[in-house]
């Protein structure tokens, strides 16, 4: 099963014609995650084709309108949709008073739980898990409460080794299972067929790191080290460097420095000031330290 990216809106503070605030659509192990809302981002789930019944866990960086004012709407249009199971918000302190009060001075009725996950630490921490796929915060520095977030496959099963299979009897389709979670088998006589013979190498996990708003900070690297995808901000070139630092943002070469420091596969770049209207400047910069650095593609679906 393939993981794929679909970056909805990339860029900063308001929409523009062509652009619009940040959010992403992410598709691991056949979960659908939402990350950041910005303003429009359900009218962006919609051009992309997004299964809406399918998103369970929306996951909000901070409390900035373009990374979380879409929500409220997009909680409604799920009403209206008629969805009755549990949507999972994850969130800085905060967001459920924020989206409560809408919902309760705007009279919006849900037909479903809203189950609210505050987010307040400093440091790293799990905050999802299944049998399948682990979520993890990435502290940043901004100028309010801000995380990123990182994404991973578990390790998966082995692949049955049918042409070594076929040459033991014993073995039934109903002992597939086991033989691909790694265990040996034992056939009738005693003798022991090891995993290794029966089966092959899994196919490798992929993971994905989202650095939302966020000054240059090393103590992300330990965190995304070796991850597949990364996506980092980079709202300003680096001749803005104290600009950056005094919003609490990042440069396209410092976004970059993270990269090269954290050994990541390949570095997405996004989240720019309306300031510039070719966007090529910010690879030109960035890959001059991390080469495979590229820009994102409103709606384009990325294979990680």
């Amino acid at each position: 099963m393939s993981t794929y990216l679909t970056i909805l809106g990339f860029n900063s503070a308001i929409p523009t014609i062509n652009t619009s605030p940040t959010a992403q659509l992410l598709e691991m192990e056949e979960r659908l995650f939402l990350i950041d809302c910005g303003e429009g981002t359900q009218v962006q789930l919609r051009k992309a084709k997004a299964r809406f019944s399918k998103i369970n866990h929306i996951f909000i960086s901070h409390l900035h309108g373009d990374h979380c004012f879409g929500l409220p709407g997009l909680i409604a249009s799920f009403r209206l949709l008629g969805r009755d199971t549990p949507l999972h918000v994850y969130g800085p302190k905060g967001i459920k008073k924020m989206l409560e009060t809408i919902f309760q001075i705007t009279e919006t009725h849900r037909g479903f739980e809203v189950v609210y996950h505050e987010l307040d630490k400093d440091y790293s921490e799990k905050i999802y898990e299944d049998n399948r796929v682990e979520v993890y915060t990435i502290p940043l520095d901004h100028r309010i409460y801000c995380n990123g977030y990182l994404f991973k496959e578990k390790q998966k099963d082995r692949h049955l080794n049918m042409k070594e299979i076929a040459k033991y009897s014993e073995i039934e389709t109903c002992d597939y299972h086991n033989i691909k979670a790694g265990k040996d088998f034992v056939l009738s006589d005693g003798y022991v067929l090891k995993n290794e013979i029966l089966t092959l190498e899994p196919a490798p996990s992929v993971s994905y790191a989202f650095c939302s708003d966020t000054r240059y900070l090393e103590s992300v690297i330990p965190i995304i080290k070796n991850v597949t995808v990364l996506y980092h901000e980079s709202t300003f070139l680096h001749d803005l460097k104290e600009m950056a630092d005094y919003t609490g943002h990042t440069t396209a070469l410092e976004a970059a420095t993270i990269a090269q420091k954290a050994q990541v596969g390949k570095l997405i770049l996004g989240h720019f000031s309306n300031r510039y209207g070719d966007l090529t400047v910010f690879t030109d910069q960035a890959r001059e330290i991390f080469p495979n650095t590229f820009l994102p593609k409103a709606l384009e679906s990325v294979k990680i």
